[in-house]
């Protein structure tokens, strides 16, 4: 029988005798009956307490393959606040921290185990109250949590028995390898540590090498033959530049029943397009980016959590392990920095065993060179077309961009990130500014004109 069949067939009321109870009850009210194939290759290992390195795409279900084993270990050594901490889980981003922390609070429903979370943009002086106190699994970024560390008395981790790195790759990425590693020398050596990674690069296997210690697992849920899950229909649209704000007003009308997130490539082009839709086209539309309040994030992603229909405007800062249900439709409307990034952006639908989702990419017409690019990756687009763009949206941008100064300023801004993030894509031979018209480029901010562009003053054009 093969590994498909067995987990085909398995299901999480086989665990029953082997974990606590309680934890079979909770994942039965969430309604998880049957487990990913992720969850059903690492458990038998994790239950047991070994080291482990897991390879699985984003949304495949490793925040309960990594939770279910930890939680059932504090219950059976009868951990209370007394013994502080001895998980600590760290993730890349305060959403995905967050977000593993609303799953590991489900989890312990029924369950005395003391748990916080610890991230940048929160009050120091609680976090300081909440460790001393004694929280026994602690969900944290790296880099507020090396402070604790180091500088928090009273913060007990001399008993810690699990590290859970949850996508390490973007961790390092986001220029976490110094925290991450000083994390590691900290803390006691005899403990179980595991890592989670959509991809295992050369940079991942050095910080396995170093957080690992105990001849790890390895286990790898790829698909050999296409980069996205099964269940994700994926397209691309070809619009020429000036016409893209149009475009999106388009896209956003069709889908105005679905739950639909929108990727930008800077922090102010979702500024400029959230005030756009939001204020003048009354559009149901929230947004995320970096450069928001850690409280202003947090309110909308568990708005459009919650939220059965509307648009989610962000940057790549949600295109990482943001578990959302229900997200009907993907729409990549500036590009990608590479096709891992792609992947990680569709990656916010079909997610779970039975879910279906939906992607579509906007390409100008000089950068359809990325479809085969991306076929090179194992992932492969229909070409949509949505018809013309309606006239009148670029007529009410144009005006409002005239007579409102403040949003003047915001759309040019917003024309000028767009234009850095192009002048600095890895990938310029295809989206390459050099074939761009700045003057139509600008069209799409709402500017009859074109603004001055002063750093591509030297430019061949």
């Amino acid at each position: 029988m093969s590994i498909d069949d067995v987990i085909a067939k398995s299901s999480f009321s086989m665990l029953e005798g082997k974990i606590d109870a309680r934890i079979l009850k909770v994942l039965k009210s969430m309604g998880f009956e049957r487990p990913t194939r992720i969850q059903a290759e690492t458990l038998p290992h994790l239950l047991q307490q070994k080291d482990l390195i897991g390879a699985a795409k984003t949304g495949s279900g490793k925040t309960l393959a990594f939770l279910i084993p930890i939680v059932d270990n504090l219950i059976k050594h009868k951990i209370t606040q007394k013994h502080g901490t001895f998980c600590i889980i760290l993730s890349p981003t305060r959403e995905l921290a967050l977000q593993t922390f609303d799953v590991l609070t489900k989890l312990l429903v029924e369950i005395d185990l003391s748990h916080c979370l610890i991230v940048g943009g929160e009050k120091k002086a609680k976090d300081v109250i909440k460790l001393q106190k004694g929280a026994n699994i602690v969900v944290s970024t790296p880099g507020r949590l090396l402070d604790h560390m180091q500088n928090t008395e009273k913060f007990n981790f001399k008993n810690l028995k699990h590290l859970i790195v949850d996508e390490a790759d973007k961790l390092l990425e986001a220029g976490f390898e110094k925290h991450v590693n000083g994390i590691v020398q900290l803390l006691p050596t005899n403990r179980q540590t595991v890592l989670f990674s959509a991809t295992i690069d050369s940079k991942v296997k050095n910080l396995a090498r170093l957080a690992l210690r105990n001849n790890p697992v390895h286990i790898s849920v790829k698909d050999d033959t296409i980069s996205t899950v099964s269940r994700l229909q994926q397209g691309y649209c070809i619009c020429p530049v000036e016409q893209r704000l149009a475009w999106l007003y388009k896209m956003l009308k069709k889908s105005k029943k679905f739950k639909v997130m929108v990727f930008f490539s800077s922090c102010k082009s979702v500024d400029f397009h959230y005030e756009f839709f939001k204020m003048h086209c009354k559009a149901t539309v929230l947004s995320i980016h970096g450069k928001q309040s850690q409280a202003r994030r947090k309110e909308a992603y568990h708005s459009f959590i919650k939220a059965k229909n509307g648009a989610l405007f962000c940057t790549d800062v949600a295109a990482r392990g943001l578990d959302i249900p229900c997200v009907d439709w993907i729409v990549q409307y500036d590009p990608p920095t590479d096709p891992k990034e792609y992947i990680h952006r569709v990656g916010r639908t079909a997610r779970g065993l039975n879910n279906k989702g939906n992607a579509v990419i906007l390409l100008r017409p000089e950068e359809e060179e990325f479809v085969k690019f991306l076929e090179k990756e194992k992932v492969y687009l229909d070409k949509y077309s949505f018809g013309d763009p309606p006239g009148e949206v670029q007529e009410m941008v144009e005006d409002i961009v005239i007579k409102n100064g403040v949003f003047k300023i915001l759309a040019r801004k917003a024309f000028l990130s767009f234009l850095r993030c192009y002048n600095k894509h890895p990938l310029n031979k295809i989206f390459n500014i050099n074939n761009m018209d700045l003057k139509s480029a600008a069209k799409a901010f709402g500017f009859r004109e074109q603004p001055d562009v002063d750093f591509l003053n030297n430019k061949k054009r």
